[in-house]
């Protein structure tokens, strides 16, 4: 199957069931590239299964994903992030092994550009080889680009909750992504940190990384989503630009009434 030049990622009536319990029943949906597409919807809608599935965490029962015209269901996830998909979690997963700094962390992420012994790059403190030192001085880039400049050599039990989410975000683009998948990434964050963390992640896509994110905090979801998916008990209620979620009346009764968000509609 060929998928539309202007598609990256292409969900084709994808089902997952756990134990009998159907968690996705054919999800069909298209993310643009340079798109943000924001994933919302009740607690157990089936956001997360979702995500779990195109990063390759699971397989589905039935259904297809295609990134860029190319078939990644059933692939392991290492093989889907060397592709260009990068993933984040709903809690934040940082290395703390042997004192591993903020930097360290960054430079997981560099398993494309220092293969195969990327852990032991990370923990010769010594010299380093010219193709290293490139991507060190990427990672501190990268760190100064989410706003943990100064920060590198910080552990990471003593950055704020936000700032590490800030590095976990910092990881996966150290990857460079084509595609992140974004799981509840304002999830604990002040509101400060919310609108620092909407400027963020309209900076990540204006670099053209095409962003797919669940997200309960309908503020964030609504000043930087080009497109909507509603899921409710595993299957899709609508589909649409922010505007006419914000007018269905069914998403307003499974989720945004609810779930008191409706205000954040404009």
């Amino acid at each position: 199957m060929m998928v539309q030049n202007s598609d990256i990622l292409n969900i084709e009536n994808i089902t997952k069931t756990f134990e009998g319990v159907r968690a996705l029943e054919n999800v069909d949906f298209r993310v643009k590239k340079g798109q943000i597409k924001a994933l919302i919807g009740p607690n157990g809608a089936g956001k997360t299964t979702l995500l779990n599935v195109t990063s390759g965490l699971l397989k589905p029962d039935n259904g297809s994903i295609y990134m860029n015209g190319q078939k990644i269901s059933g692939m392991t996830p290492d093989k889907i992030a060397f592709l260009g998909i990068s993933r984040t979690f709903q809690l934040v997963r940082l290395f703390t092994i042997n004192n591993a700094t903020v930097l360290d962390n960054v430079l997981l992420g560099a398993h494309k550009q220092l293969k195969p012994d990327i852990i032991g790059t990370i923990f010769r403190r010594g010299s380093l080889n010219k193709k290293e030192r490139e991507v060190k001085d990427k990672a501190l880039e990268i760190l100064s680009f989410v706003g943990l400049e100064g920060k590198e050599k910080f552990l990471p039990g003593a950055l704020s909750f936000g700032n590490q989410r800030l590095l976990e975000l910092a990881r996966s683009l150290m990857t460079e992504p084509q595609m992140l998948l974004l799981d509840e990434p304002a999830s604990g964050l002040n509101d400060a940190e919310v609108d620092g963390f909407i400027k963020l992640l309209l900076n990540i896509r204006d670099r053209g990384i095409t962003i797919l994110l669940v997200e309960h905090n309908m503020k964030v979801v609504m000043n930087i989503a080009d497109d909507i998916v509603v899921l409710d008990f595993g299957k899709k209620l609508a589909e649409g630009t922010p505007s006419q979620i914000c007018a269905n009346q069914q998403v307003i009764e499974a989720y945004l009434g609810t779930y008191g968000s409706a205000q954040e509609c404009v």
